[in-house]
């Protein structure tokens, strides 16, 4: 191949390990970041990794005004789980989660930054509105509901006698929406696929039980902490009635259903995503620069 081909170059975005104590036991966490000013955190769905957000790491829009930052939970991705892991099972639960996140705001020194986090990353986000205003900058959820139930049987997702990875893929193919380009379709469902035993099942103990946050939204205070949330219309997971639902309770909320999108809309359609994301992170830099 010609190295001087056009179709040849390395994108903005930096990979890293970070050697870090999380609740209790040493890991070794993957980071990837690009650009400079507001810190922009981002946080993957269930079961998926950072790549959900490769497009947001390579947008010279974006990157001239934020430093995007994302990790992969631990079990997730690249970054592995504790050593010990095989006595036990993954169940991620809301205090952990919480804890994990903080301490990573903490270990990369991030002053008050913006975090974004889809599906489950959308319902942490939550949290973090309620018990951390003070630390953040402003808080995007994408898919952002209170609480889902089970829509179905949680333990096929962890069997001896089906393909762990094909049956996740399978189970969020219907939450993309039908417009998506091909190719980003298949990377989103791809990234299930590579996901680790019983990873997705226990994201989803957070998704479906633990993290039900239904009788505390009111609590949410958007004059301490602005809370922006996009929600693609075709996604029965999230479904947009439950975020409007959410503005209604939350004062002060800023809501938008993105048409024609589903419940991964940073990868299943990255450019339209930008579409609906730009307006709300050029509202967040401009209340940064006048304040």
């Amino acid at each position: 191949m010609n190295a001087s081909s056009t179709n040849v170059r390395f994108e903005a975005v930096t990979g890293r390990y970070l050697h870090i104590d999380l609740l209790g036991k040493p890991h070794r966490v993957y980071v990837e970041e690009a650009g400079v000013g507001i810190p922009l955190l981002c946080l993957h769905t269930a079961g998926a990794d950072t790549r959900q957000f490769r497009a947001l790491l390579d947008d010279p829009g974006i990157l001239k005004d934020y430093r995007v930052i994302a990790f992969d939970l631990p079990w997730h991705g690249k970054s592995s789980p504790p050593a010990g892991w095989q006595n036990a099972d993954y169940q991620l639960t809301s205090r952990d989660y919480l804890d994990i996140i903080m301490a990573m705001v903490s270990a990369l020194q991030l002053d008050k930054p913006v975090a974004m986090g889809c599906s489950i990353g959308g319902r942490i986000a939550l949290h973090l509105a309620m018990e951390y205003p003070e630390r953040f900058r402003a808080i995007i959820g994408l898919q952002a509901g209170a609480h889902v139930d089970p829509y179905y049987d949680l333990n096929w997702l962890h069997r001896p006698d089906v393909h762990g990875g094909e049956v996740c893929a399978g189970i969020v193919s219907g939450l993309i929406g039908p417009g998506s380009p091909t190719a980003h379709r298949w990377e989103t469902l791809w990234h299930y696929m590579q996901g680790g035993p019983g990873v997705f099942k226990g994201d989803l103990h957070f998704y479906t039980k633990d993290g039900d946050i239904r009788s505390r939204v009111a609590e949410i205070d958007t004059s301490r902490c602005p809370l922006y949330l996009l929600s693609g219309e075709y996604d029965y997971s999230c479904a947009p009635d439950d975020t409007r639902d959410l503005a209604r309770r939350i004062k002060g909320t800023q809501a938008v259903i993105m048409e024609g999108l589903g419940h991964f809309p940073m990868s299943e359609n990255p450019a339209k995503f930008l579409t609906y994301l730009m307006p709300v992170l050029d509202q967040i830099r401009g209340v940064t620069r006048a304040a």
